[in-house]
């Protein structure tokens, strides 16, 4: 130990007398141009005239509210005027009392450190805050080495000398008070906080405008170890640390010993919380629009975790917020309802209500946790299962709060598999700006979006377009059909044809409108539709509405069961009804500037004329028919007074999906419910169907938009076509002016085919 102490002070002995035979200058000067490779490199001029942090990029909404950041260190800047006094004299009575009167370098600080370092005494640090800040924006402790680092404490002294260059330039370059907002911003503060804005959200919950004494002194004594001085993790030697900070602030004069006193006696007051991506507004929406971002950044030169860019949204934070409170509110009280259901039974049934067998361990197969057991076992089946039935402890998602229980990994798919999940969009149809867009339950439990990640048959709610598609080719809405099967061949099938069957399991034999039978979703008469119109041309009529999703074109298309699709194509289709025919893709990013506040790139919407004005108008009318005779009458009455709304409600075979789309005259949205399993149901097609699940959830939302008046949304009436119609839509009067004979196919209707 002694040989060692020896020869590390003959080292720094030999350092101090090359440095008096060269000279002070002749050293700094062989430092700044790396002489000989022995020193490593500085930063360039431009880089320390723009010295350039990573930044959070943030998510805004459409309102002004942040939503959220995408980040590798979660920094926001701020300038000096964003500052209280409070926090600017914190810092400096603790880490550069004299910084006013330095130019970079403190020699009285660094002199005392020196006799620190040979006395081995520890006398303060030597670095100024501009010296601090250097290392900080350019790391000169690690990068940029060259030869002479093999020996410790020269590389020790080169990397302070840089540190003096640097913290010159950077004087000579910047005003004390810009240097002074640059540290604050690069320093970590625990927690995954960088810079003293988010530090002061993270753990205070406050703008570093209002931060006081205490809080400040909190912040400022976790420069140096923000683990070890963490007031949320260790708040002892936090508290501790704060009081001699505080100590520091009553030295120098700013504040009395009563204060002080008072100050230090205080516990310590967190609101802390850390930004996640599981909490706050939109979560599943910042995962669908990082996803897009990140692409868009690859290809136009940006980093999306680095480049502090402002993303601006369409989303709405006022509507958000409804949105998630009605899916919280109507999947609360539909969870219960499908607990008590099944009670003590299993919900996964196959087509005749029993109970698959091996769900779960075929379930199973399917996780990560099997998977990486797999890839740890092989062949070991044996070690495979005792892994996935021993218990370890989990935190897990409730509709009343998180719960700390014990659980195996069949344990917990057990009881998430019990869960019925959701998807939510809404939107403005003339704009294609999406309002608002929840893709499940609960993002830090369930990852899957439900918006447009997943796609389900949609049942009933297709039907509109193929109603579309017949009144584009001159059927009216009030062209009457008889309620009577339908059957379709299917060459080269078992069995060889196929009839349509109505959700109440009969055909009544009456004439009805194709109005009033899209209303009350009567199957016999959307089938005859496309039995008249053809499968091909529904699909070719889906595609002019924005479905991208592979649709078949088989009779089964005419109920929602020749293809999956997502609730934002469905949105985006039924919005253009409401905007006279021109469909618009549904987007969510209006704009994005850079760190400056220079717009790179302004978002159009992308748009075309899918079908004529009078067509979406009639087929307005068409919708408005859910609400005055089919499902849509359940709606509260508040919303159909002095309002026009059109509506319908989808529900796939055996209930396995609900459905609700919504229209009024400024916004569509819609809801699907389900299991994420097909056969996680319900038993009976009642409980399950659209308008128990979803049509709720666009009902609650409905309502908390009216009721805010600030966001604008009014009840009214829909548009009137600009052009005359083809056909008139009074239905007495098309009777009066129609030959019955001249419509209504009798010949396909049998005596025997309504027993």
């Amino acid at each position: 130990m002694r040989q060692k102490l020896t020869k590390y002070i003959l080292r720094t002995i030999w350092i101090f007398f090359i440095l008096g035979i060269l000279g002070i200058p002749s050293i700094f000067l062989m430092v700044k141009n790396d002489a000989l490779g022995w020193f490593g490199g500085l930063p360039s001029l431009e880089a320390l005239e723009r010295p350039d942090p990573d930044l959070s990029s943030e998510l805004i909404s459409t309102d002004g509210v942040s939503l959220g950041k995408y980040f590798r260190k979660n920094r926001t800047p701020v300038s000096y005027d964003e500052l209280s006094p409070e926090l600017i004299n914190t810092l400096l009575v603790t880490e550069d009392i004299r910084f006013k009167d330095h130019s970079g370098i403190d020699l009285r600080g660094f002199t005392r450190a020196v006799i620190g370092k040979l006395t081995f005494s520890f006398q303060g640090g030597g670095s100024t805050i501009t010296m601090q800040l250097a290392e900080n924006l350019y790391s000169t402790n690690s990068t940029q080495k060259g030869s002479l680092y093999k020996y410790p404490s020269i590389g020790q002294l080169i990397t302070k000398i840089k540190e003096w260059i640097i913290a010159v330039q950077l004087e000579q370059s910047y005003t004390k008070e810009e240097i002074l907002a640059m540290y604050l911003n690069t320093i970590e503060y625990g927690s995954n906080s960088y810079g003293i804005k988010v530090a002061a959200n993270t753990f205070f919950n406050k703008l570093p405008s209002q931060l006081d004494y205490q809080e400040s002194a909190s912040l400022v004594g976790s420069i140096n170890k923000p683990t070890a001085f963490n007031p949320a993790y260790n708040p002892e030697r936090a508290k501790s640390k704060r009081t001699e900070v505080l100590w520091n602030v009553h030295k120098y004069g700013l504040i009395d010993r009563f204060l002080y006193d008072s100050l230090n006696n205080k516990e310590l007051e967190l609101n802390y919380l850390v930004e996640s991506q599981n909490e706050g507004l939109a979560t599943y929406f910042r995962t669908v629009a990082k996803n897009y971002l990140v692409s868009w950044a690859s290809e136009n030169g940006y980093d999306l975790f680095e480049d502090g860019l402002k993303i601006y949204t369409t989303i709405d934070s006022r509507m958000q917020k409804y949105a998630e409170e009605a899916v919280f509110e109507s999947m609360d009280t539909l969870q219960q309802v499908f607990n008590e259901h099944w009670s003590d039974q299993n919900p996964w049934i196959d087509d005749e209500n029993n109970e698959i067998p091996e769900f779960l361990d075929n379930a199973i197969k399917r996780t990560s946790a099997y998977k990486a057991l797999v890839s740890r076992y092989e062949d070991q089946a044996d070690s495979i299962e005792y892994y996935l039935n021993r218990k370890k402890k989990m935190t897990i998602f409730s509709w009343k709060g998180e719960i700390d229980t014990t659980f195996s990994s069949y344990d917990s798919l057990n009881y998430y598999k019990r869960f019925l999940q959701t998807g939510f969009m809404s939107m403005d149809p003339r704009t294609g700006y999406i309002k608002a867009w929840v893709g499940g339950i609960n993002h830090k439990y369930f990852k899957y979006d439900h918006v447009k990640q997943s796609k389900r048959q949609p049942g009933s709610t297709f039907k509109p377009i193929v109603y579309t598609a017949a009144i584009d080719n001159g059927y009216s809405p009030c062209f009457p059909v008889v309620d009577a099967p339908v059957s379709f061949s299917l060459p080269g099938q078992d069995p060889p044809t196929w009839v349509p069957q109505n959700s109440s399991g009969r055909f009544t034999g009456e004439v009805m409108t194709i109005r009033r039978a899209m209303a009350q979703s009567v199957n016999s008469i959307t089938a005859y539709m496309m039995n008249r119109i053809g499968p091909n041309t529904v699909v070719d009529y889906a595609k002019k509405l924005g479905i991208e999703s592979r649709l078949d074109p088989v009779p089964s298309l005419c109920l929602g069961a020749g293809g999956d699709v997502s609730i934002y194509e469905m949105i985006g289709a039924y919005s253009t009804f409401v905007n006279k025919g021109t469909f618009i893709r549904p987007f969510f990013i209006s704009r994005i500037e850079d760190k400056n506040g220079n717009v790179i790139q302004q978002f159009v919407p992308d748009e075309k004329e899918a079908i004529n004005e009078e067509t979406a108008y009639l087929m307005l009318h068409m919708l408005k028919g859910t609400v005055e005779l089919g499902t849509g009458r359940i709606l509260d009455y508040s919303l159909k007074l002095d309002n026009e709304l059109g509506a319908k409600t989808g529900t796939t075979q055996n209930a396995s999906d609900g459905w609700f789309i919504g229209v009024s005259k400024d916004l569509v949205s819609g809801a699907w419910v389900g299991g994420d399993d097909r056969s996680i149901r319900f038993r009976n097609w009642a409980m399950g169907q659209g308008a128990r699940t979803a049509l709720p959830i666009w009902e609650k939302y409905m309502l908390k938009v009216y009721a805010d008046e600030t966001l604008g949304y009014e009840k009214g009436y829909f548009e009137k076509s600009t052009k005359p119609l083809r056909t008139v839509i009074d239905c007495e009067l098309y009777q009066e002016n129609t030959n019955p004979s001249d419509t209504i196919d009798y010949d396909v209707v049998e005596e025997d085919d309504f027993m």
